[in-house]
């Protein structure tokens, strides 16, 4: 019978580990929150809901500019 190693075998997923953060956030903006409950403005804010495409606007700008602009198409016009 094999036994696994004691330690240093934790296995991370980082993917849970960010929900985990972000529902922490929420947790915490909820009990500052003076409301009974959070605006969905307020919890887009939370959980930086529009930052993620600000960054990829600004990708496709550098990009466009670099003269590599891809519109996603299929090239035919």
């Amino acid at each position: 019978m094999r036994v696994a190693p004691g330690g240093g075998t934790a296995v991370q997923d980082h993917v849970a580990l960010a929900e985990i953060e972000l529902c922490g956030e929420l947790i915490i903006a909820a009990s500052a929150a003076g409301e009974e409950r959070l605006s969905l403005e307020s919890i887009d804010q939370v959980l930086r809901v529009g930052e993620e495409q600000a960054e990829e606007r600004a990708r496709e700008r550098d990009r466009a500019a670099r003269g590599g602009s891809w519109s996603g198409g299929s090239g035919a016009q």
